[in-house]
């Protein structure tokens, strides 16, 4: 498997937009792969190979198809994440149900053209940083056979690593999405809290839960954020976070280093002087290091499993530990059975506590933009991990159990390969709703260490070239007659504009068919989630050509500011609300294009 060949979400994409490569030959690489990696434990359900190729086919036939961002992308879903057509088990045949209809997150995957292909293995409920913990056998280290894969999310980590996709979700209470990242030499992108939908997450502690992503580069790991990200009316827990954009590196950069002597590498050396060469990097690259004290955050970290959070873990399985407690993991039934004895006092004392070791955070965090800190302080084999379960987990959790109780966002990146064969990575962590600046500084370093991605040795692109900060180009969002293939697209393609991408409105708008030559629909805006999420594309003309196509718009269209499904605002159209009087409400339709496909015949 070489370089030559498209792996990255990037260059899969471009391959599928300039012909040179089909999604029906992405898929079918994918599950050739899958029958050449001969891991049975990676997958716990993989979809029929026929029926992901025709899917793919039906995807490459559709005129939109170029715009959508992840244009024929295969990805693997962890298995507490419902994806319909799958049972969701979280590693617990007797647990197993069958969803009616996709978590928020993987619906928007498929939106954006991406086609799910399997779920993955995982510790059983979430519970555990080791990937050992399933009666679905244990996934092989994609990188050394002998290490654990690491947990929870392992086979969504091994598929990405192996090569197998170039994108799979995890999931990240406890550290899951990024001790596997480190692990297996991928990124691990830990976002906000809240940003990303948890509808149709099987929930590990409710209140910390979040879906994460594995991905090859930075750069791919944040474009999936941007798909997913964004409110969701059916997730109590969601918040409104928009997702800023990718920038250069900052001049005065401030990174958070721990005091000296207060990092714990549990007597690996390796790990601690490729530490050591991971800050000579940074500063390297222009940051300025700034010590902090690292004790709140431990203090904090232990509040995960000593404290009162392991009740909400309890919570999920109690009906199955009374009714089937043989059913469960002995080591997850161990961990979780102590949440049955926490008492409210007990959760109200670390509460109080919480709070004030956030108001500790706080203060770290005023004069530095973000810490660097090792992913995991050390790497165990799978033989290690079996026989000593409890306490080698909790090891591995040394820097990342406390990341959501602080509600902080994380990126894990790799930094370098022992001379061992075991990889080593850092995560860098800031407060939430940073995520586009640790993107922005992670992928300048990731892209600084050369290293190959994941396990076969691909070599790593170089980065990106970021959008041009000139303000010549004006993106605009169309709705109806103008979009790619339909009657007006023409006046935009005449003026040279560039499909950016097809994406959706915020819940915030109602659609109308008016009653014009050709017919044309009129987006108008709502009150925040009492509409629907429109399907629009954003194209992108030269100031010049801005004005004179915002110049020949007739009444009763607009040009406003759309709010985008992803937080972001973007000039479009929208419609005077006096001539709706004698217009069809067609939000149902979810967009024009499938008004004119079904409605119109109606």
């Amino acid at each position: 498997m070489g370089a030559e060949q498209p792996e990255t979400i990037a260059a899969i994409v471009a391959a599928h937009r300039a012909g040179t490569m089909t999604p029906a030959e992405t898929i079918a690489r994918t599950y050739q792969r899958i029958r050449d990696h001969n891991d049975p434990a990676v997958f716990i359900s993989l979809r029929d190979e026929k029926d992901a190729i025709a899917e793919a086919e039906k995807l490459a036939a559709r005129t939109d198809a170029a715009g959508l961002p992840l244009y024929g992308v295969p990805v693997a879903v962890k298995d507490n994440v419902d994806a319909l057509g799958f049972p969701t088990t979280a590693a617990c045949p007797a647990f197993s149900y069958t969803p009616a209809h996709d978590s928020t997150a993987v619906q928007r995957l498929r939106a954006a053209g991406a086609i799910i292909i399997g779920k993955t293995n995982l510790d059983q409920f979430a519970t555990g940083l080791v990937g050992v913990r399933s009666p679905y056998g244990i996934p092989k280290n994609s990188i050394r056979e002998d290490l654990i894969p690491g947990g929870s999310s392992s086979g969504s980590a091994v598929a990405v690593g192996a090569g197998l996709v170039p994108l799979s979700l995890g999931t990240d209470t406890a550290g899951s999405g990024r001790v596997p990242a480190m692990l297996n030499n991928i990124v691990g992108l830990k976002p906000s809290l809240g940003m990303i939908s948890t509808a149709g997450l099987v929930p590990a502690c409710r209140t910390l839960d979040c879906i994460s992503v594995f991905a090859l580069t930075v750069d791919d790991a944040a474009l999936a954020l941007s798909v997913m990200a964004g409110p969701d009316q059916a997730d109590p827990f969601s918040r409104d976070r928009p997702l800023g954009a990718i920038t250069p590196l900052p001049a005065n950069l401030r990174l958070g280093v721990a005091r000296n002597g207060q990092l714990i590498f549990f007597g690996d050396k390796k790990a601690e002087a490729a530490y050591a060469d991971a800050l000579k990097r940074w500063t390297a690259l222009g940051a300025e290091l700034v010590e902090f004290d690292l004790e709140p955050f431990y203090e904090t970290a232990r509040l995960l499993y000593e404290g009162p959070w392991v009740a909400e873990r309890y919570l999920v399985i109690k009906n199955l530990l009374a009714s089937a407690p043989d059913s469960i993991h002995p080591v997850t039934r161990e961990i979780t059975a102590a949440g049955a004895r926490l008492t409210a006092a007990e959760t109200f004392s670390a509460l109080y506590r919480l709070q004030g070791l956030r108001k500790i955070a706080e203060r770290t965090f005023a004069n530095i933009d973000a810490l660097i800190l090792p992913t995991a302080p050390t790497a165990y084999t799978t033989a290690q991990v079996l026989a000593n379960p409890i306490e080698l987990n909790s090891r591995l959790g040394t820097y990342t159990n406390f990341v959501n109780l602080l509600d902080l966002c994380g990126l894990a990146i790799p930094a370098s390969m022992r001379n061992d064969g075991i990889p080593f990575g850092i995560t860098l962590l800031a407060p939430a709703g940073r995520d586009a600046m640790l993107a922005s500084i992670g992928r300048v370093f990731h892209a600084d260490t050369k290293l190959t991605l994941g396990a076969k040795g691909v070599t790593q692109p170089a980065l990106a070239p970021l959008p041009a900060s000139s303000g010549d180009e004006i993106p605009i969002a169309v709705v109806g007659a103008h979009l790619s293939g339909m009657a007006l697209n023409g006046e935009l393609t005449a003026l040279n504009a560039k499909l950016i991408e097809a994406t959706k409105t915020a819940p915030d708008y109602k659609l109308y068919a008016l009653k014009t030559t050709p017919p044309k629909p009129g987006l108008l805006r709502v009150a925040a989630g009492t509409g629907a999420s429109i399907e629009l594309e954003i194209w992108s003309l030269s100031s010049a050509a801005f004005g004179k196509f915002v110049n020949a718009i007739p009444a009763p269209m607009a040009i406003g500011t759309l709010r985008l499904a992803d937080g972001r605002g973007v000039k479009g159209f929208l419609v005077e609300p006096e001539v709706l009087g004698e217009a069809r409400e067609i939000t149902v339709f979810g967009g024009w294009r499938k008004f004119m496909a079904e409605g119109a015949k109606t």
